[in-house]
């Protein structure tokens, strides 16, 4: 026997020992890991919704040329809209170049906070029907081994049919896995392009009103 004999032999006695359950106690943890990702994002998102009517109040104090009472009513505000809104507002005094890079800065800080763990959900609902694929195949060579086996003793293939069925439930069990992950990835996915287009639009807005000189302003945005 060859090198390339015994090597072929080693990996089909390890593919053979393997099988495919350790696949699907995979699948099962991976989907666990899943489940608690999405409450979590979830849970972070219902924290983080934008209060409406804080922002409001904010523009229009700042319209009144009163920054300070702005910044105070976004005290404690957690969405990225009132983050955002607070940065323009705490540096309004540097000028507005220098506001459109703290803003930058801060709306990337932002950004990475709310994708946060949202990879793991994209890459396990990409790649989980494929790690089902592959218990099927590991499931399948078993099961052909055995069918060998039994057509030289002449013993029946219904054992070696209900071994063929178990191989295909990695698939099914990785399609499982991976539609609810894909599904609530892109719906996540777009909160996050929601509130950062949210919060592009209100620093737009300071910044344009940082930009305005005070003898252009409207009557009801001078400076009290």
């Amino acid at each position: 026997m060859t090198n390339n004999d015994t090597i072929d032999a080693q990996l089909l006695d390890l593919m053979l020992r393997a099988g495919s359950r350790w696949v699907l106690w995979l699948l099962i943890g991976l989907s666990l890991a899943a489940v608690a990702v999405m409450i979590e994002r979830v849970w972070f998102f219902l924290l983080e919704r934008p209060p409406r009517d804080r922002l409001t109040s904010a523009v229009r104090a700042m319209r009144d040329g009163n920054p300070q009472a702005a910044l105070a009513k976004l005290a404690g505000a957690r969405s990225m809209e009132a983050a955002i809104v607070r940065v323009c507002l705490q540096h309004a005094g540097d000028g507005a170049a220098a506001v459109e890079d703290h803003k930058a800065a801060a709306l990337e800080t932002e950004r990475l906070r709310y994708e946060r763990r949202l990879a793991f959900l994209g890459t396990l609902g990409n790649n989980a029907p494929f790690v089902g694929l592959f218990g099927t195949v590991l499931g399948i060579i078993r099961a052909f081994h055995d069918l060998a086996g039994s057509a030289m003793q002449g013993q029946g293939t219904q054992a070696v049919m209900s071994g063929i069925a178990e191989a295909l439930v990695a698939t099914g069990v990785g399609l499982l896995v991976a539609l609810p992950s894909v599904a609530m990835y892109n719906t996540l996915i777009r909160h996050v392009e929601t509130a950062t287009a949210g919060a592009e639009a209100m620093s737009r807005e300071v910044i344009a009103y940082i930009k305005t000189p005070p003898g252009h302003r409207d009557p009801g945005e001078e400076t009290a």
